[in-house]
C-alpha cells in the first residue's frame, strides 16, 4: 500500500505514516518500501504479523530457555531457536549477552531418553520401561507418557502407569531401558494421586548447629525450623545408605533426634569406617 492510501485509511498525514513505518521497523517488524508507480509499503515475504508481537527482550527470554533445553531436547529446541533468530538475528549473535544462563542438560544416555520420550508424547505412543525405584529394585512398566518435567536439575516423566493403574512420575536417571512401542493411546482424565512409592523411606528428625545453617537451608529447603540455638529438620531419606552419607558429612554439627534405629546405624557405620582404617594402618605397619 502507498503512504497516501495508508494515510487515508487511518486518517493521518503522510508524514505520520512515514514516521510510524520507521517505528514499526525499529520494533523488528520488517516493512519494505518500493518506489515507483507500483511502489508502496509491504511486509517482507515470509513474515506474518500475529496478534501479539514480542519485543526483543521477550524473545531473548524465550531464546534463553530454548538454549538451556537444547542439550536435552536436541532438534526440537534447535528448530525453534533458528526461527526466533530469523526474526531477531541479534538473539544468536555474540553480542547478545544473557543476563540469566540456564542449563537443563543431562548425561548422554538421559538426553537420549528425553528426546525419545518427547517424540513418544507428541505421537501418543506407549513406552515400555525397565525402571529402578528409590531402593534400586527394578520393575517393568508400561506407561502412557504425558509430560516431561524438569525440576531442581532433574528430568522426570509424568505418565499413566498401566501396572499401578494411576498417574506416576518417573525419574529419567532411574530408567534402565526404554522402548517406544507402535501402540497408540488416548490420553486419560485421571485425578492426581499421591505417589505411593515415594512415601516409603526413613522419616528422620535432625537437629543442626547454627554454624551449619547455610548448608542446611540449601540441602533441606522447606523442611527447616530455625529455633535460634539450633535448626530442626524433618525429612525423609529414601535409602539408608544416603541417610548415612548425608548425616556423617555434618560430623558433630548434627544430632539425630529420631528414629533411634538411625542413631544405631550411624554408630555402626562409623565403627565400620574406623575398623577399615585400623586394618589399613595395621597393614602398612607390617
Amino acid at each position: 500500500m502507498t503512504a497516501a492510501q495508508l494515510a487515508g485509511k487511518f486518517e493521518v498525514s503522510v508524514r505520520t505514516v512515514y514516521r510510524d513505518v520507521e517505528l514499526i521497523n525499529q520494533a523488528g517488524i520488517p516493512v519494505a518500501s518500493f518506489t515507483g508507480a507500483d511502489g508502496g509499503f509491504e511486509l517482507m515475504n515470509g513474515f506474518f504479523l500475529t496478534r501479539q508481537h514480542f519485543s526483543l527482550e521477550d524473545l531473548s527470554v524465550i531464546y534463553s530457555l530454548l538454549k538451556a533445553m537444547e542439550g536435552a531436547m536436541g532438534g526440537a529446541a534447535a528448530s525453534a531457536m533458528r526461527k526466533l533468530a530469523s526474526l531477531h538475528p541479534a538473539l544468536a549473535s555474540d553480542g547478545n549477552h544473557e543476563a540469566v544462563i540456564l542449563s537443563m542438560n543431562a548425561p548422554e544416555h538421559e538426553r537420549d531418553y528425553v528426546r525419545r520420550l518427547f517424540q513418544a508424547i507428541r505421537q501418543s505412543r506407549v513406552v515400555e520401561l525397565a525402571y529402578g525405584n528409590a531402593y534400586g529394585a527394578p520393575s517393568e512398566r508400561s506407561v502412557e507418557p504425558l509430560n516431561l518435567l524438569w525440576e531442581n536439575g532433574v528430568w522426570y516423566l509424568e505418565g499413566y502407569c498401566r501396572l499401578r493403574q494411576a498417574k506416576r512420575y518417573f525419574r529419567i536417571s532411574r530408567i534402565i531401558r526404554l522402548d517406544v512401542s507402535e501402540a497408540a493411546f488416548v490420553p486419560r482424565t485421571t485425578p492426581d494421586e499421591p505417589e505411593q512409592e515415594e512415601t516409603l523411606g526413613i522419616r528422620a528428625h535432625l537437629r543442626f548447629a547454627p554454624t551449619a545453617r547455610t548448608r542446611v537451608l540449601e540441602q533441606f529447603p522447606g523442611e527447616c525450623t530455625y529455633l535460634g540455638d539450633c535448626i530442626d529438620v524433618h525429612t525423609t531419606f529414601y535409602t539408608k545408605e544416603y541417610a548415612l552419607s548425608v548425616i556423617t558429612s555434618y560430623g558433630t554439627k548434627v544430632d539425630i533426634v529420631s528414629p533411634g534405629e538411625l542413631r544405631d546405624d550411624i554408630v555402626a557405620h562409623l565403627e565400620a569406617i574406623r575398623q577399615h582404617y585400623m586394618k589399613k594402618q595395621g597393614g602398612d605397619a607390617t
